[in-house]
């Protein structure tokens, strides 16, 4: 079981990793960042790989969350 959550883990980490820096950048430096904020919260949607991206990125999240959380409460 541990053996498991560990490669789980793995390849969460490591997909986590590839999908944040396959993304796009959304905008140049610090009123980029406030106005990229702003543009997502108020649903302009983003298209194509940035989308796939974009949800890869939060699949991996949670598998990696789940898996280090998993691992911490099968340890204890």
């Amino acid at each position: 079981m541990t053996i498991f959550i560990v490669i789980v883990l793995i390849i969460s980490s490591l997909g986590l990793i590839a999908t944040v820096l396959l993304q796009s950048g959304r905008s140049a430096g610090l009123s980029g960042s406030i106005t990229g904020a702003g543009e997502q919260l108020f649903g302009k949607a983003a298209r194509g790989m940035d989308s796939l991206f974009s949800k890869l990125s939060m699949v991996f999240a949670v598998l990696f969350l789940l898996s280090s959380l998993g691992l911490t409460i099968f340890f204890k």
